[in-house]
């Protein structure tokens, strides 16, 4: 068997499905790019199997050819690409799992990669901003998502799970109130005021209606007003409709398209990013591979815009 039997030269149907058959090690030097998989579901509220997120998205990354004719770039060319692999997550317990995730990515991000984390339900990125901001000191965040997650605790008292990330990451200072910018709120509610309350705590809102008004550019263009860096891209797959999104634990209708999505992601082009997540892909509810196939364009998006910062070899 020759080494072209692993390579980046195999049909996608053939061989093992790391993300875009980079290879798979967490041997990182600085200025690596590291896709880490957060397999982790047991945060979501309605229905489970974002834990196989991670893996639907490095099968469907399978299909990225390589050059991304929308940026004119082609991301391995400028970037070390590496697939570190998945966290090691335990089901039964988030608090364990948080330490989990904090203390390995905060690893990667110790030796000097950047890191593009696969999700796992929403949950998962709190201890991914705790190891950012670590790193970083506190972030700009963009928060693309169909729901708030700024809840103040959404079960019996419990303040951790895939509703609450954003408002635990404000109450510990990972965030900076002035810079956080949700985009694409849209569905009923519990409450009249559950957006105001992201308000309150100081997000921005964009709901989906809005960003559908005003139209994606002027939405992009009034982000990069907003965001100062270190920026932190948070990516929630239930921000697109379910027309195009249907494998996600929270489905809302009314949503971007898929075209929608990539241009909010095109339009942070130059912008300071140091990390990102894509996170609520669930397979089981995806029996065309629809919301993959999205979720795997989506973050060669995000790897296009490293790259847009890196200086040709």
């Amino acid at each position: 068997m020759t080494d072209s039997a692993f390579g980046e030269s195999l049909q996608p149907f053939a061989g093992i499905a790391s993300f875009m058959r980079r290879p798979v090690t967490r041997a990182v030097t600085p200025g690596d790019v590291a896709i880490v998989g957060v397999p982790f579901d047991s945060g979501t509220s309605y229905r489970s199997g974002a834990r196989f997120g991670p893996r639907g998205i490095r099968e469907a990354s399978l299909m990225l050819w390589g050059y991304n004719n929308a940026q004119h770039v082609k991301p391995l060319e400028r970037l070390n690409v590496i697939d570190a692999g998945d966290v090691d997550t335990v089901p039964p317990s988030i608090e364990q799992t948080y330490a989990h995730i904090q203390a390995e990515v905060g690893t990667l991000l110790t030796a000097g990669a950047t890191v593009v984390a696969l999700g796992g339900d929403h949950s998962v990125t709190l201890p991914l901003l705790r190891a950012q901001q670590a790193r970083h000191g506190p972030l700009s965040v963009i928060h693309i998502d169909a729901h708030p997650d700024t809840w103040a605790n959404e079960y019996a008292g419990q303040p951790y799970s895939h509703g609450t990330p954003f408002r635990r990451a404000l109450e510990e200072g990972l965030i900076r109130p002035e810079a956080y910018l949700q985009i694409g709120l849209r569905g009923p509610t519990t409450e009249a005021g559950d957006l105001d309350e992201a308000r309150r705590l100081g997000a921005r809102l964009v709901t989906c209606e809005e960003a559908v008004e005003q139209g994606i550019p002027s939405v992009v263009e009034s982000a990069r007003r907003v965001l100062k860096p270190p920026i932190y891209l948070s990516l929630d797959i239930d921000a697109a409709d379910p027309a195009f999104a249907p494998g996600t634990g929270t489905p809302e209708v009314g949503g971007f398209t898929s075209q929608q999505m990539l241009n909010l992601v095109r339009g942070l082009s130059g912008l300071d990013i140091v990390g990102f997540d894509l996170v609520e892909v669930a397979p089981p509810f995806d029996p065309a591979g629809i919301t993959s196939i999205l979720a795997a364009n989506l973050v060669f998006e995000m790897l296009s815009l490293l790259a847009l910062r890196r200086p040709p070899a």
